[in-house]
């Protein structure tokens, strides 16, 4: 397969035509109380990628032709082509869209997500809603999981990535199978917020531009993650615009990593590694497809132990009291218990 050159056009012309008059606004800079570090980007080539990967480091691979079947895959085309079927399409009353997860959601009430919600679209019916979309407007994002339902047109596309490159990738790294591709496709300014993983992550960008930081496991206690019955499992607590350093003062602990990346790169996420999402203001519309993997097999334990392994094992520890005691009022004073006064 013909490699992606790094000059590819970053911005998809016909969602430009069909958006800028409706566009999000333009976002300023967002200001940051952290330092960060530049993500390296390499070819795929270069020995040092395959070295960052099997260390579990991010890296951005300039090179891979992972997607170049996909670049195409502007609006119109994927009017035409993506099929019938329906789509889970995000609303939300800010530039914020946290994940949640639907089945832990039925405990928290329908109180529990005011000003954002999820409905289920047919293709055209989304593309109207970036078209018509003006400032006032709830922000609009796509995020949907590549099933046998799309077109065959995208088939053929999708067959025609370059397995072979990400196939070795996951032999070469003992990681288990693949479980999912995820189409994104979202105004500019979106942000998804910092949250983790539990799988490997190469995330390919397709059309315009993303801003990607990147925080290291061992700022698990800096993010105060939620309890792992909530809905927003996996994700923080904090406000990265508006931080709150009285409630959450090892916050100002934290460094980042940070990268931008345009039509055909290819970003290595770690799983355990926090990272946050923002579409930029270079274009219309962002189109990311994402290739998510399990874990490989625990081979010989090494100690010590490393920083997301430690976040698994207290994953599964409050996974465990969660299930024994049954009630979720139950769990952070019966964790407390067995350690205040005897551990501190």
């Amino acid at each position: 397969m013909a490699e992606v050159k790094t000059s590819v056009k970053n911005c998809d012309a016909s969602a430009i035509d069909k958006t800028s008059s409706t566009a999000a606004p333009k976002r300023s800079d967002r200001k940051r109380f952290f330092t960060t570090e530049t993500i390296p980007r390499l070819s795929h080539e270069d020995p040092r990628a395959n070295e960052l990967i099997a260390q579990e480091k991010p890296v951005v691979l300039t090179d891979t032709g992972l997607v170049a079947t996909a670049l195409g895959w502007d609006l119109d085309f994927l009017r035409i082509n993506l099929g019938d079927g329906l789509f889970s399409v995000y609303l939300s009353d800010t530039d914020k869209f946290r994940y949640y997860d639907e089945k832990k959601r039925k405990d928290f009430g329908e109180d529990f997500l005011v000003g954002l919600e999820r409905r289920d679209m047919k293709f055209p019916e989304f593309v109207e809603l970036l078209q018509n979309w003006k400032e006032g407007d709830k922000r609009i994002y796509l995020q949907q999981a590549l099933t046998d339902g799309v077109g065959k047109r995208i088939v053929i596309d999708f067959l025609g990535f370059n397995w072979n490159w990400i196939n070795d990738q996951q032999k070469r790294n003992n990681w288990g199978q693949l479980t999912s591709n995820l189409l994104f496709i979202g105004q500019e300014g979106n942000i998804t917020p910092v949250h983790y993983d539990e799988q490997q992550n190469f995330f390919a960008q397709i059309s315009g531009k993303k801003k990607c930081t990147l925080f290291p496991p061992e700022n698990f206690e800096s993010f105060y993650p939620y309890p792992v019955h909530h809905p927003h499992d996996r994700q923080s607590q904090v406000d990265m615009d508006n931080p709150d350093f009285e409630k959450y003062p090892k916050l100002k602990q934290i460094k980042g990593y940070e990268t931008v990346v345009e039509a055909g790169d290819v970003l290595y996420i770690p799983m355990y590694w926090w990272h946050e999402i923002e579409s930029l203001d270079d274009c219309g519309v962002a189109t990311s497809i994402n290739f998510w993997y399990k874990a490989g097999p625990t081979g010989k334990i090494e100690y010590p132990l490393k920083a997301h392994q430690k976040v698994a094992m207290m994953r599964n520890i409050e996974k465990m009291i969660t299930e024994a005691l049954n009630n979720y009022d139950e769990v952070a004073p019966f964790m407390q218990s067995m350690v205040l006064g005897r551990y501190t």
